[in-house]
């Protein structure tokens, strides 16, 4: 078992006005893969460093299998690290490099040889054991700054922006080299990063944060459908939701916004505020009609070209904001022309135009 609980969990610097970390409630389940997402400086890698023992505790309680871990040394919390950079001794070898960890804890020579031929074979490094870090890639690298976690067996893994270093296309691979890792290790994974990418493919759960806070924590579809706030609905996608300020009018009896002289009926049954931010993500404005869909009409400012589809940037009548649809690769259209899209209507939601929380959010069926 690992289960790892955050109970107002706070960090202030004495040099800061704000706290680097403000009360931070989250359950991290025994195998979970809970993914730390957020913004440069919104507290996710000081989180991880105070759940690892290389911070110390303001305020809040941390605990691991109901053990209080305030106070605990960081070698005796049974936590293993990854860091962003891999950390590997040049001069050693990758036998060695796997194995010095366990040396310096006193295990004999079988234990040692027994748990890093066994990593090594995991990680598919069994015939690399001999070179040194210089005559490896990078993702080579970064297996076995993995490997030298994975060899003490420990109760939770804690990974700081691990495929940071890495460029593109390794970093494709070794996150699913993480993924099936994970999959087979069955144990408690904690990840820090920057990149929305790796939190919806990797993470059970993702927590993001912003300003040294907790916005929003559930798996990663149910988070991207139904974001908490214009934060999370703007930082997670790539590009982000659209946000225009909109207006709510009566229509037949329900309720309908004003955008781009069109009117989207909402199913809502009471909203108190004449004046909402509208959301759509880019996949939910196309081209095509479909059924349920509301036309209206974009004069287009940029088209980008990604090769399976196609960033279409618009503006729309009543609005100053120029907005993102994502279109099928063989639409065609030019700067400053009108062309005729479809929203999708299931896919709007609305925020708070003071508040910016979400004002329509459909609960998952399991909260």
């Amino acid at each position: 078992m690992a289960v790892v609980k955050l109970n107002g969990l706070s960090k202030r610097y004495a040099a800061t006005a704000a706290p680097a970390v403000d009360n931070a409630d989250l359950t991290i389940e025994d195998g979970e893969f809970m993914v730390f997402l957020g913004p440069s400086g919104c507290g996710k890698s000081t989180t991880l460093r105070m759940i690892a023992g290389l911070e110390s505790i303001t305020g809040g309680e941390l605990t691991i299998d109901g053990a209080r871990m305030n106070e605990v040394p960081a070698k005796d919390r049974d936590i293993a690290m990854v860091f962003q950079s891999y950390a590997l001794y040049p001069h050693m070898t990758v036998f060695e490099n796997l194995a010095f960890g366990l040396r310096r804890r006193g295990f004999d020579k079988a234990e040692i040889e027994q748990r890093v031929t066994k990593a090594a074979a995991t990680l598919g490094l069994s015939e690399y054991l001999d070179r040194k870090p210089h005559a490896l890639s990078g993702g080579q690298r970064q297996r076995v700054a993995l490997g030298r976690a994975i060899v003490r067996n420990p109760k939770v893994f804690l990974l700081d922006e691990p495929l940071s270093n890495l460029d593109a296309a390794l970093r494709v691979s070794t996150r699913a080299e993480l993924i099936r890792q994970h999959r087979q290790l069955g144990t408690t994974m904690i990840y820090v990063t920057h990149d929305q990418i790796e939190a919806m493919t990797m993470g059970t759960r993702i927590c993001i944060m912003n300003g040294g806070r907790i916005v929003q924590v559930g798996k990663p579809l149910e988070v991207y459908e139904n974001p908490a706030d214009t934060f999370v609905a703007r930082f997670l996608g790539s590009p982000g939701m659209n946000l225009v300020p909109s207006t709510v009018i009566r229509s037949g009896g329900g309720y309908a916004v004003k955008f781009g002289g069109t009117d989207l009926v909402i199913p809502m049954p009471d909203i108190t505020d004449d004046d909402v931010i509208l959301g759509i993500r880019p996949e939910d404005i196309s081209e095509d009609a479909s059924e349920g869909s509301v036309s209206f009409q974009g004069n287009v400012d940029t088209v980008e070209p990604l090769g399976a589809d196609t960033l279409l940037l618009f503006r729309v009548a009543e609005h100053d904001a120029v907005l993102t649809a994502r279109v099928d690769r063989s639409f065609q259209a030019f700067p400053g022309q009108s062309v005729t899209l479809h929203i999708n209507s299931p896919g709007i939601r609305l925020f708070d135009s003071r508040t910016k929380a979400a004002l329509m959010r459909t609960e998952p069926e399991d909260a």
